[in-house]
């Protein structure tokens, strides 16, 4: 599964005509559509344990009127995911599809596989912007994405839409491994000319809940933080925009320029799950964010009710709705229960709290929640006590540890990340960032 979407459009789009009743229950505006789970990749770090088809995925017409739903409900973009989406053989029929319908149609890839000509299609078809997955140098990204040769590729491709004008950017996890390569992940991006990189933690799900030593500890966000500043502060100069996905976070001293390159009012607002976002399996289900667990999160299928229906009624989509209320705060626990910022946070991002936790509303990967702690001489540690099924968009549960600063240091744990493992190119040093 590519790891994140190259997000809702800056640009307004003309929304489609709907009846006066239906608007007045318009929630979203952006949808993450995996049309496949066919992939050919086979990431350590996948979510959704992408590799064959699902069982029953949607038919052509199906998908086709699932366009029209999506339309319907007020969806502005719609982007195109795995899997890998472009392994669908109808794939292109229902980008344009999409775009016919008065909605952006972007998309996330692998990368692995797209010629000059596909590239091509790509364009005529409608697809806007394109965001390419990429999860270190290329001895590390092929490791993490398991095919030798695929960090290649995926800058081959990019230069294709280069080449035939889509817009395109990129899309990294953040995890002891690429850490320490993300200035020289910047410089190759910023040079292939991608307009927007976004960032996001692996978390444990799927198939990164077996590989857990790959996650960051919730104390090394205090190393982690003023390098991604860093490298958005030069992103600004160099026309690279550093684009926070949502369990990058939260309010610490770089949130507004993370969240929205220096804007007074761009900070976290709570999740959106079904709110703003959609998410849709191949096989039909909804969801109120694409990366959510299917069991706890699904609220209905195409196939048994209406797109309509399912976002109106469904409770495993409504559960954002009373954010500002008293019964906006009701689920959470521990620390963010808490915290000076709880009302409007509401514990960050709810996939990256339920998958370490089986339950949402206590996030420890949280900047402020990590400078709080370090201040009280404390730091915070998770490690796995309940192993994931092996099921796709599974999760296990995870123990939180809070220990002194000072203690110790795990002496299993060789990827311990510190700042002093980061590889800075040359000539930076005396930039000023």
């Amino acid at each position: 599964m590519p790891d994140a979407g190259p997000g809702p459009s800056r640009r307004r789009r003309a929304t489609p005509t709907v009846e006066p009743r239906a608007r007045q229950t318009e929630r979203t505006t952006y949808a993450v559509w995996e049309l496949t789970l066919k992939c050919n990749l086979a990431c350590r770090h996948c979510g959704s344990r992408a590799g064959e088809a699902r069982e029953n995925e949607l038919s052509t017409a199906e998908a086709l009127d699932l366009v029209r739903q999506l339309a319907d409900v007020g969806i502005r973009e719609v982007s195109i995911i795995g899997g890998e989406a472009y392994l669908r053989p109808d794939w292109l029929e229902i980008a344009a599809a999409i775009a016919r319908a008065g909605m952006a149609c972007t998309m996330t890839t692998g990368g692995y596989g797209i010629s000059l000509d596909t590239a091509r299609r790509m364009k005529d078809a409608g697809i806007e912007r394109v965001s390419v997955s990429v999860d270190g140098l290329a001895e590390r990204h092929d490791f993490q994405r398991g095919v030798e040769g695929s960090f290649e590729r995926c800058f081959e491709t990019m230069g294709h839409f280069r080449q035939v004008g889509i817009i395109f950017g990129a899309n990294t996890q953040i995890n002891r491994l690429s850490a320490p390569e993300l200035p020289l992940i910047y410089e190759r991006l910023r040079d292939a000319g991608a307009s927007v990189w976004q960032i996001q933690l692996t978390v444990p799900m799927g198939n990164a809940a077996d590989h857990w030593r790959l996650l960051l500890q919730p104390c090394e966000l205090l190393d982690v933080f003023p390098m991604l500043a860093r490298l958005a502060r030069r992103g600004l100069r160099e026309g690279l925009t550093v684009q926070a996905g949502n369990n990058v976070g939260y309010y610490g001293p770089y949130e507004r320029l993370l969240r929205g390159q220096g804007g007074e009012w761009s900070f976290f607002a709570g999740c959106g799950a079904g709110v703003t976002t959609l998410g849709i399996e191949a096989d039909g289900a909804i969801k109120g964010c694409p990366s959510l667990p299917t069991a706890a999160y699904t609220g209905g299928n195409i196939r048994e009710r209406s797109l309509r229906d399912i976002v109106q009624r469904a409770p495993e989509l409504r559960f954002n709705l009373d954010a500002g209320t008293p019964a906006g705060t009701a689920h959470l626990w521990g620390f963010c229960k808490t915290c000076e910022h709880a009302e409007l946070c509401r514990a960050g991002c709810s996939w990256t709290a339920h998958v370490f936790f089986d339950r949402r509303g206590n996030n420890p990967y949280c900047h402020h929640r990590a400078l709080v702690q370090a201040d009280r001489g404390r730091r915070e540690r998770v490690y796995p006590k309940l192993a994931a099924i092996g099921k796709p968009f599974d999760n296990g549960v995870f123990a939180l540890v809070e220990e002194p600063r000072s203690a110790p240091w795990p002496e299993d744990d060789d990827l311990h990340f510190t700042a002093d493992k980061i590889r800075w190119p040359a000539g930076w040093a005396a930039d000023g960032d």
